[in-house]
């Protein structure tokens, strides 16, 4: 049966989509209608979701690109079974701590060439399609070529994020000159060329990965990182590689719920659901102080986890197996005072706050199913592009800590801890939910939120995303001091005040704040129908589209 059956549930601001064939879902319509064009030339799950995040890449620039890491989780209908891909990149092998420590530096910098990493997108499209493509890769990058040299019109939530992103960008001449046409950002609805990045995809699709490991690209990024203070080098290009993984799970009301191992933070997202699952969240239900104060309780335990635990399994060996055990869960669950928020828990990094990330999901014809997210970390990246390339680098490398007790403490050639995060749904062994919430430090407590929506509450797919969200910060100084005040509770003005005073009377400080709340996209394939009924988030300029 499907969990979303409640007709009591109110409907949603838009209905959700469904489709017998196939379905994309993304944040930006152009982007998603490529998507559908691949599917209908023939094209695999994995052809539809590499054109869509190319076209992202473009249409959206402050928060996805060529320039930044993915990660992926597709099921193989041939196969019968979910495969992973970490697509991040890793440090240079010239940078260290003591660099840092040299020229006074407590903390690597949010901007600049020192939060580089080298960006894992271009190998990981090469890697997925490889193994699952069917079209061309020229065929798939052509629709971005297009758009990039004649124009698009730039959609509205990407309009204002583009234009509070002016003085970052006005801050280096690559930036720019690319993405300030006239010395200001584009407007919504204004046409946007971009031939930089149109040459550069133009080299990617006819000589491969090379050109941007081996060739052109890596070289111009090289030479810049010399000029402007950095530390790459053509080696640290050249050795770059994504990792097949094996996804991790957890059992939450009869589902398993699949993520990426660390060096991502997908296992909080089962931390949380293992220690939930012993709460009788409908009764209690739904968005009330009860079930906020509960998501928020267990959120604070799977993070502090996630501080101490999550980093490059290549230099660290998580206890992923203790920390998703059930023994640790209900260890985890005792330590929650129904009644009262806790106000202490170890500090986190404050950075890990508001990040402007990309993800979409594909189903198609076959039932192969792609749950992918791609970033540039923060808006725009580093806020650096190198001339004549057309496209931000990332600064994953901000994550990285410098104290060498910890587990992602900087070294070189290494992956720092990452944000983003595809989710996944299998029941009885077959796919049930292709989905991702993106946003930061939001995007594991914005995808146990959907998924309590969906399971716990019975909304279908749309309004899961539609519902209404908080966001736990809990790391809310500057200088990363140890918090012993329990954060801030951020709610959605949607939310009532009655409810936000139920949480204050169990100890929680509750602001209300307009944004922050990530985006969401996901695909439920209906395991009595075969229809797929896709969602997608209404704080974006994005939506699903089948056929």
């Amino acid at each position: 049966m499907s969990f979303h059956q409640d007709q009591s549930v109110d409907a949603g601001r838009r209905s959700e989509l469904i489709a017998p064939t196939a379905l994309v879902a993304t944040s930006q319509p152009l982007a998603v209608q490529v998507g559908i064009d691949a599917l209908k030339q023939g094209g695999s799950a994995v052809d539809a979701a590499i054109a869509v995040n190319a076209m992202l890449g473009l249409v959206e620039p402050m928060s996805c690109g060529i320039g930044g890491d993915l990660f992926a989780i597709v099921w193989d209908a041939n196969e019968g079974r979910l495969i992973g891909l970490n697509g991040s990149g890793r440090s240079p092998y010239a940078l260290t701590r003591k660099a840092f420590a040299e020229q006074g530096m407590e903390r690597v910098p949010l901007r600049g060439p020192l939060s580089w990493s080298v960006p894992g997108c271009v190998d990981g499209w090469y890697a997925l399609h490889d193994r699952f493509g069917r079209l061309p890769m020229a065929d798939l990058l052509a629709p971005t070529i297009d758009y990039a040299e004649r124009g698009f019109p730039v959609s509205p939530v990407i309009a204002s994020m583009w234009y509070q992103a002016t003085d970052l960008l006005a801050d280096d001449d690559g930036a720019a000159a690319t993405y300030l046409p006239g010395d200001r950002a584009p407007a919504s609805g204004e046409a946007f060329c971009n031939p930089d990045l149109a040459r550069v995809t133009r080299l990617i699709a006819e000589g491969g990965r090379e050109v941007f490991y081996c060739g052109e690209v890596a070289e111009a990024i090289v030479a810049l990182s010399q000029k402007r203070g950095g530390c790459f080098s053509l080696e640290d290009f050249a050795d770059h590689a994504s990792t097949w993984v094996e996804p991790v799970s957890a059992p939450y009301r009869g589902v398993d719920v699949w993520e990426i191992p660390p060096n991502t933070q997908g296992m909080a997202v089962l931390e949380m659901l293992r220690i939930l699952e012993g709460f009788d969240l409908a009764e209690s239900g739904h968005n009330s102080a009860e079930t906020l104060h509960l998501l928020v309780e267990a959120k604070k335990l799977a993070y502090e986890d996630r501080a101490r635990f999550y980093a490059d399994p290549d230099f660290y060996d998580a206890p992923s197996a203790v920390l998703l055990s059930a023994e640790h869960a209900a260890a985890q669950r005792k330590r929650i005072d129904v009644k009262r928020a806790a106000l202490e828990f170890p500090p986190q990094d404050p950075r890990l706050g508001r990040g402007d990330t990309v993800y979409l999901t594909v189903v198609d014809g076959d039932r192969n199913a792609v749950s992918l997210i791609q970033s540039i970390y923060y808006g725009f990246g580093s806020g650096i592009v190198p001339q004549g390339l057309g496209f931000a680098l990332q600064n994953r490398g901000a994550l990285f800590s410098l104290d060498s007790r910890h587990a992602n403490a900087l070294e070189p050639h290494k992956r720092p801890f990452n944000t983003i995060i595809p989710g996944f749904v299998t029941k009885n062994g077959q796919p049930l939910f292709s989905f991702g919430v993106m946003g930061g430090d939001q995007q594991s407590q914005g995808q146990v939120q959907v998924l309590v929506n969906l399971i716990d509450f019975g909304m279908d797919a749309q309004q899961a995303g539609d519902a209404f969200r908080f966001s736990h910060d809990g790391s809310s100084t500057p200088t990363g001091d140890r918090m012993c005040d329990g954060g801030i509770v951020y709610l959605e003005s949607g939310i009532p005040e009655t409810i936000a005073e139920g949480l204050r009377q169990k100890g929680h400080r509750v602001e209300y704040r307009r944004g922050g709340y990530g985006g969401y996209q996901g695909i439920w394939i209906d395991p009595e129908t075969d229809m797929l009924h896709g969602g997608s988030e209404p704080r974006k300029d994005g939506c699903a589209i089948g056929y």
